[in-house]
């Protein structure tokens, strides 16, 4: 951990989930990208890795079980979201005997053009007839990228958006497989020594910026027409795609 004086930290921690929290209640998704990137530069990535766990799993749950299509969303999505719980595992442990720097490089890449041909196209649809096939190979890809970058976002989102969701049913989508995805990491990575259990107070504490900005930020939500919301969302994900395609250059220095 970083030789901060205690006040500093926590200011630190406040300002940063409140962000991220933020980013995360208007968008659905977010909170670990944005929280990395500003707390990697003062904390280290490890620490980070540790304070993150808690907010990015309770605001997960929240975000999962509110919205009123828990059942629906399990109905219809129960063996992606097995496949993607079970290879999060896997993709873990590899991590844990390995680094994948090209790997994250790549899901940078591929989710900057992703972004982009959203924005600059319509509506990309999965045909429905393709859905009980694409479910379980795109769940297994979702968990080892997962597992192997720390990433949620590609496919899994990617797939979330070609169904088609309502607006509201995608984020509480989202909600759902990134409390499985998260869990299934975070035991994993906790099981091979990745995360130190002694700093579970800091992200005890983040919680409460966390929540404070998500509330924020599902308050703007409410206020985007789903045009707007869409620019929102892909934008972000631009952005994100960049943090990611930077990420392994910018942490060798930390």
């Amino acid at each position: 951990m970083s030789p901060l004086p205690s006040l500093e930290l926590f200011v630190i921690i406040t300002v940063v989930f409140l962000v991220s929290g933020f980013v995360k209640g208007v968008i659905g998704l977010g909170l670990p990208s944005v929280s990395l990137a500003l707390l990697v530069a003062t904390l280290g990535l490890k620490p980070a890795m540790a304070i993150l766990v808690l907010p990015a799993l309770l605001t997960n749950v929240w975000q999962g079980i509110s919205g009123g299509f828990l059942k629906d969303i399990i109905k219809r999505m129960w063996v992606y979201i097995i496949a993607a719980f079970l290879c999060t595992w896997i993709g873990a442990g590899i991590l844990a005997s390995s680094n994948s720097p090209i790997l994250s490089a790549l899901l940078g890449i591929l989710l900057s053009a992703y972004a982009v041909l959203s924005l600059t196209t319509p509506q990309i649809n999965l045909p429905t007839k393709w859905e009980s096939a694409a479910a379980p190979a795109v769940g297994a890809l979702a968990g080892l990228f997962t597992g192997l970058t720390g990433s949620f976002v590609v496919p899994g989102v990617m797939y979330l958006q070609a169904l088609g969701l309502p607006r509201e049913q995608f984020i509480q989508a989202m909600g759902v497989t990134f409390t499985m995805a998260t869990v299934s990491l975070g035991v994993a990575l906790g099981g091979h020594g990745l995360i130190p259990i002694n700093q579970f107070y800091l992200s005890a504490f983040a919680l409460v910026p966390a929540f404070l900005g998500m509330l924020v930020g599902v308050l703007v939500r409410k206020h985007l027409n789903d045009a707007r919301f869409r620019q929102v969302f892909f934008i972000a994900l631009l952005i994100m795609g960049l943090y990611i395609l930077a990420r392994p250059l910018f942490t060798e220095y930390i």
